[in-house]
């Protein structure tokens, strides 16, 4: 995989076939893949804000994820871009693998992750799965390595997002947070796809993330997975107003899919 750009992305182009599901029911994406001069794999990954307590989760290897009261913007974050058509996932570096993930997404997707460490030709990285937070780790002969420059923070108290560039903030856009009885999940957390949505309830662009919801676990047919999307009820921008999901004015999410790569960090705090 290419360096991943470190200026805005040219508009995204459609990579894979319809795919379903986001934060408030059923609906149908398709998944993209932003491009930039040096194209970068951008993964995907359905995601939905679920209805029934999150059950008890598949014990494996976890980072913890410290304090999330604190602003958490590295300068660069490295990602990885799984290379083949699969990738074996252990719970120790060099360990036996536990399970193996395919290449492209169910969503047609290209797999891409966050790296959280690295050890003797191994990267653990953060997975999309219960419970928040849960990792593995991959070799890096199966994966590309890339340095991302950007992290957001969403902010719930404020209903605001900060995009963060070299561990600086160039940027503050107002959201839509979880209501008291679905708030969105605190943690830190990763970028995981690229949708675009068939339904205008969730505007033109739906990010999918390694979050889950803390109280939901399953919603229109979806895991409770957490999104950042666009959507068609522009008052509810600057309230707590979701299913857990962050939504953003649609001219906002227009903006991020220009220039966010998969594996970008995501913190709710």
């Amino acid at each position: 995989m290419p360096i991943l750009p470190t200026e805005p992305r040219r508009r995204a182009t459609l990579i894979a076939a319809a795919v379903a599901v986001v934060c408030a029911g059923a609906v149908a994406f398709v998944a993209l893949g932003p491009l930039s001069a040096a194209p970068a794999p951008t993964p995907t990954r359905s995601v939905a804000a679920s209805a029934t307590p999150t059950p008890t989760a598949t014990p494996g290897p976890t980072r913890s994820a410290g304090p999330t009261d604190a602003v958490d913007a590295p300068a660069s974050t490295t990602v990885a871009a799984v290379r083949g058509d699969s990738v074996p996932v252990s719970r120790t570096p060099g360990g036996a693998a536990t399970t193996t993930l395919s290449n492209p997404q169910q969503s047609g997707a290209p797999l891409v992750f966050r790296v959280v460490d690295q050890r003797d030709g191994w990267a653990q990285v953060q997975l999309a799965k219960r419970p928040n937070g849960s990792t593995g780790w991959v070799p890096t002969s199966a994966v590309a390595l890339t340095e991302d420059p950007y992290a957001i923070v969403v902010t719930r108290a404020e209903n605001t997002l900060d995009l963060y560039k070299d561990g600086k903030v160039v940027d503050s856009y107002p959201v839509a947070t979880g209501t008291g009885g679905t708030p969105s999940p605190t943690g830190r957390f990763a970028l995981t796809e690229l949708l675009a949505p068939t339904n205008s309830g969730y505007g033109p662009y739906a990010y999918g993330t390694t979050a889950f919801s803390d109280v939901l676990n399953s919603f229109g047919g979806g895991p409770g997975q957490i999104g950042l999307h666009g959507t068609d009820d522009s008052s509810s921008i600057g309230t707590a107003a979701s299913h857990g999901c962050i939504r953003m004015h649609n001219a906002d999410i227009s903006a991020l899919a220009e220039l966010l790569p998969l594996g970008t960090p995501f913190q709710v705090r």
